[in-house]
């Protein structure tokens, strides 16, 4: 059973109506009497010329709520992004429902190994041609920082590997304003024209801006600005920590969280008005015994599925985080913590649930072979959102009436005709016998998850960029590591 994309989720809802609204209504509280500290002039003056009381010794700014919602609904409601290939094109917004990568971690897992060493840039290149490969990973996010990579070219070599071997939609977060701009340049190279990239944009970009608690940085405020006046597609998103950077409480978290979101947001439709924008969630809490941050608890994925109500109450797209794992390997609590919060958010009607495929460690470390068991997780998670047709066919009276008391569906049609449309076949699950598996070495779905892996590694490199687009990427984009690009 192929899953299609952009399924529609929402019906699990850990939030009332009025929890909804108290959450919004505490929210306008802090814009207008705690404020947010700004601590980049060009944005503190943006919020001063629509109106907010700006005060430029404290940098604080305060908002009333009437240029909160003017200013949340500029933003789009639906954000159309592109891949190289037509069925890589994604519409995200209500209540449709991605799941794909995310970043960025440090580290990656030697493949059959139980090792970790620092990311290097063709470590980059090995994940995107695997999840060029898994049908069921709808987006490409960098997921790691290359160590062998100086801060002024990390931008244009992360974006420029991932777009010359993965044809899906690519995001990913940016560390300089001139990487901002050479990886458009590069993105529009490679889609014919400036206007090409903005009709059809096959790139976009995170710029963290906020900082929990109600604090818009200085760096990554002036990133955001950038990418907002070029009308590339945007994140800005905020992980306030329960217990740390929020108060301990989901609800307190769910307020922090939705303030900083929203001020990311604010400033990104002040510079560019109808600048596509998503509302960006990774929220998540620390161990209280040790103040370690946690990725792979349920108390994530149930914050990230309020946000996503949250987000549909301000007519936002939600990036949303999920599939995330602490375990130092890939065992049964990598499985069972990153099925059980991709689920959550995906019922929720999460759009863009990202970090949802190869993440362990506390989200430090990147393994090949969990993207393999991911992709796994996350059909499965899709069929779930898919739920239950009931129609005439389906509940098949006429069949049960033909074949009566005591008779059996095995032969007939009706079973053929829907037991593909009905049952998701898992690739990676061994359903066979134990004499089989016995035979096959008694596998596990790790090491399943390896073959698999060597397997795609193992096949002729096929970039998604044409020999001749790649000639004037390495031309005309400084920086570039020619013997990857």
């Amino acid at each position: 059973m192929s899953m299609e994309k952009g399924l529609e989720g929402g019906s699990y809802k850990p939030l009332s109506d009025e929890d909804i609204s108290a959450i919004h209504e505490t929210s306008m509280r802090v814009f207008s009497e705690i404020g947010i500290r700004v601590n980049h002039k060009k944005a503190r003056d943006v919020f001063a010329a629509a109106g907010a009381d700006v005060n430029d010794d404290t940098c604080l700014v305060k908002i009333k709520p009437r240029m909160v919602m003017d200013l949340a609904e500029k933003a789009p409601d639906i954000i159309r992004l592109h891949g190289r290939k037509p069925e890589h094109s994604l519409e995200v917004g209500g209540k449709k429902v991605y799941a794909g990568t995310g970043g960025t971690a440090l580290y990656v897992m030697e493949p059959g190994s139980r090792e970790r060493r620092p990311a290097i840039l063709s470590d980059l290149k090995d994940i995107a041609r695997i999840v060029d490969e898994l049908e069921n990973i709808h987006f490409f996010m960098l997921p790691i920082f290359p160590s062998d990579l100086s801060e002024k070219d990390v931008d244009v070599n992360r974006f420029g590997v991932a777009l010359t071997y993965c044809s899906k939609h690519i995001m990913g977060g940016v560390y300089t304003v001139e990487g901002v701009r050479n990886v458009i340049k590069m993105a529009e190279l490679i889609a014919g024209s400036k206007e090409a990239l903005r009709e059809n944009p096959i790139i976009s970009m995170v710029t963290c801006c906020g900082i929990s608690p109600f604090v818009l940085d200085d760096k990554y405020s002036e990133l955001t600005i950038e990418v907002a006046e070029a009308g590339i597609p945007v994140v800005t998103p905020v992980e306030p920590l329960c217990g740390a950077t929020s108060p301990v409480t989901l609800a307190g978290n769910l307020v922090v969280q939705n303030v900083d979101t929203l001020a990311g947001v604010m400033l990104t439709q002040l510079v560019n008005p109808g600048t596509p924008v998503f509302y960006g969630c990774i929220s998540s809490l620390v161990d209280m015994k040790d103040m370690k941050y946690l990725s792979g608890a349920v108390e994530m994925g149930l914050m990230n599925a309020a946000a996503t109500q949250m987000a549909r109450h301000y007519r936002l797209p939600i990036y949303a985080t999920a599939g995330m794992s602490d375990s130092k390997t890939i065992d049964a609590q990598a499985g069972y913590e990153s099925a059980i919060t991709s689920l959550l958010v995906a019922l929720a009607g999460g759009n863009w649930i990202h970090d949802a495929a190869g993440f362990i460690e506390f989200c430090m470390c990147a393994s090949l072979e969990k993207y393999v068991v991911d992709n796994e997780i996350l059909g499965m998670v899709m069929r779930a959102v898919k739920g239950i047709e009931v129609n005439k066919d389906t509940l098949a009276f006429d069949l049960m009436q033909e074949i009566g008391a005591g008779g059996h569906f095995v032969s007939s049609r009706h079973t053929r005709k829907f037991m593909r449309m009905e049952q998701y076949k898992p690739e990676l699950s061994d359903r066979g016998s134990r004499e089989e598996w016995e035979s096959a070495g008694s596998p596990d779905a790790r090491d399943r998850a390896y073959q698999k892996v060597m397997s795609i590694l193992g096949q002729p490199e096929t970039p998604a960029l044409s020999d001749a687009v790649r000639e004037k990427i390495r031309a005309e984009i400084p920086g570039v590591d020619t013997n990857l690009i």
